[in-house]
């Protein structure tokens, strides 16, 4: 095989056997790599399952240009079932772990089983040892992967590792890589504590074997270019993705004060990448081959924060703890993703359920006293951060918060639900549907619940065609017309995107449809055509359709939370308008070969 290793490692943490496997290379022509082929190997499983048990089967994934001489190709995914929603669970995240994986030799790693005591793996060039982490628990997930590597004498170690968080089985629990790269969403690191799990720590000196190396090689020369001389590669390299603030803030895009408003021009000027800029970016970082280098590097040298260095908030890490909160303290802000690095927590989960219980707190469903006396009012800089600390780790109120907000809603009462912004039990992210109509229907429909990067659509209402594949009309964005055909499309797009192992910002800096084509071909070898490329994602997006119906998922839960449906911003970039997700999700389903129910019935 070409682009692949061909080789899965499987662990039964139970019985510390291990195993190398081969992959099958049809099965890997049917759904490349990433969260389709890992759909595939979880399809089997019994979904009926508690994701919290040994039962839950984990699998962390790359794809077949993860590895390779291809710019913004380090991209590896983690699936398992999500102890946050009950259903399909999958996260991503980039950084240098993922290509390390490739050249141990692996293409992926399947876990099962719970270890008896808290263990890490170590695999260099395939071989695999299980080793005691016990003086590991409880440390934070920067120190962990310091510790991993300085214990292994190898600086080039790679380490994928949980914080308190995950050891606690937070359900908004991250996975951590490279001191602040995440795969976060959907508490898949309470999967790895769940199965006394503290980390897997990698070391590779293989290279990936491709088809046409010379004709790749030329072509990755061509997309550094392109990346570099865009308008976007130039202003993520710039300003990073907090970049995006100021803009999207001028279509409404940004959801403000939990979703009760979408315009504060002067608060998320505050938090914008422009100003992190001109304050308190000390350089940026880029993932393996990334011409880009959209990531932060951060100091605050003045404050209560003073003396803090390290990753800078990503653009949903400004809006969750900034906007969503009424905070402008772009210095708190800093906090308080430094403390999700840390501890491994989801940012975009983690300051959606403090917007949710500063809500409840201004409305009296919950009292300082069961706030352990911390005032949560809006805006309050020094509350996000304290409670980010309790959150993490699993403290007095922040134990409830660390259920997500849809289980804290229920036991909280008293009507705290219509204040809870979830999709299937996933907190939304930071783009506001009442902005750009898609936005309603592919939210509704992602599979891991409320997702911004599965498909992000706004993209294309934006300006950002794919005339190839049949996006070559952004149209108006207030409309529901083309909204079911335009999700359809991108999502089965976005799933080859992620399932070959390319960052999605790669289609911002100028990558589309025939360039990803062409690097598949180059790098497996196959005879691939665009209209069988894009079957392929069609193939994955259903599937994980089918395991969320065996969940009892259906067209029930692809709705938006109520506020966003029926109370219409009062003003700004979106003033008066609700998307008509009903038509949209009829629309979709037709577009999908799903029947009226949202039940997949082809593809």
């Amino acid at each position: 095989m070409f682009g692949f290793t061909g080789k899965l490692l499987h662990v039964d943490l139970n019985s510390t056997v291990r195993s190398i496997k081969n992959l099958d290379e049809n099965i890997a022509k049917q759904y490349l790599g990433g969260g389709g082929l890992a759909a595939h190997i979880l399809s089997s499983m019994n979904w009926g399952i508690d994701p919290l048990s040994p039962e839950n089967r984990l699998v962390f994934i790359t794809g077949p240009l993860t590895g390779t001489p291809v710019p913004l190709c380090s991209r590896y995914s983690v699936c398992a079932k999500s102890p946050l929603t009950n259903i399909w669970g999958e996260a991503h995240a980039s950084g240098f772990w993922g290509p390390e994986l490739k050249a141990a030799g692996l293409d992926g790693i399947i876990l099962d089983g719970k270890a008896d005591r808290p263990v890490y793996l170590l695999i260099k060039d395939s071989k695999v040892e299980i080793k005691d982490a016990r003086h590991l628990w409880g440390k934070d997930a920067i120190e962990t992967e310091n510790d991993i590597r300085e214990e292994l004498g190898d600086r080039n170690i790679r380490v994928a590792c949980i914080g308190p968080a995950g050891e606690k089985l937070s359900r908004i629990a991250a996975i951590i890589n490279d001191h602040g790269r995440a795969a976060a969403r959907c508490g898949l690191g309470a999967v790895m504590g769940s199965k006394n799990l503290k980390a897997i720590a990698v070391r590779g000196t293989k290279e990936v074997k491709v088809a046409r190396l010379e004709e790749l090689r030329q072509l990755a020369g061509e997309l550094v270019k392109l990346a570099r001389e865009s308008t976007a590669g130039k202003y993520l390299g710039d300003y990073g993705t907090a970049g995006g603030m100021d803009p999207f803030h001028e279509f409404g895009d940004v959801p403000v004060k939990n979703w009760k408003q979408s315009f504060w021009e002067e608060g998320c000027h505050k938090v914008s990448g422009q100003i992190m800029a001109e304050t308190i970016l000390t350089g940026r970082s880029a993932c393996k081959r990334c011409p880009i280098g959209c990531g932060r590097l951060i100091e605050i040298s003045e404050g209560p924060y003073k003396g803090l260095k390290g990753k800078g908030p990503e653009y949903e890490t400004a809006a969750a703890f900034g906007p969503l909160c009424l905070n402008d303290d772009l210095p708190a802000i800093a906090k308080a993703n430094d403390l999700c690095n840390r501890y491994g927590l989801d940012t975009i989960s983690t300051g959606a359920i403090i917007a949710f219980a500063f809500e409840c707190y201004e409305e009296g469903l919950i009292t300082k006293e069961e706030t352990d006396g911390i005032e949560l009012n809006w805006g309050n800089a020094d509350s996000i951060v304290r409670m980010v600390e309790k959150i993490g780790r699993r403290e007095g109120f922040g134990n409830l918060l660390a259920e997500g907000c849809k289980r804290a809603a229920v036991k909280i009462g008293k009507g705290a639900g219509k204040f809870a912004f979830h999709i299937k039990g996933l907190e939304l992210p930071m783009h506001d549907p009442r902005a750009f109509a898609s936005w309603a229907v592919s939210y509704g429909t992602s599979n891991r619940g409320a997702c911004h990067i599965q498909a992000p659509t706004f993209w294309v209402e934006r300006g950002l065609t794919f005339p190839a594949i049949g996006l070559d009309d952004p149209g108006d964005r207030f409309s529901p017309e083309g909204k079911g055909r335009l999700t359809k499309i991108f999502q089965d797009f976005c799933e080859v995107v992620e399932s070959a192992g390319i960052c999605k910002f790669a289609l911002y800096g100028d990558f589309r449809s025939h360039h990803v084509v062409s690097l598949l071909r180059c790098a497996t070898g196959w005879d691939l055509k665009l209209d069988e490329m894009m079957k392929t994602g069609e193939r994955s997006f259903n599937l994980k359709r089918l395991i969320n119906v065996k969940c009892g998922i259906s067209r029930k839960d692809d709705v938006l939370p109520e506020r966003i449906l029926t109370q219409p911003i009062p003003d700004g970039g979106t003033k008066g308008y609700l998307p008509d997700q009903e038509k949209m999700l009829k629309d979709y389903y037709q577009e999908r070969g799903w029947d009226e129910n949202g039940i997949p019935t082809s593809g």
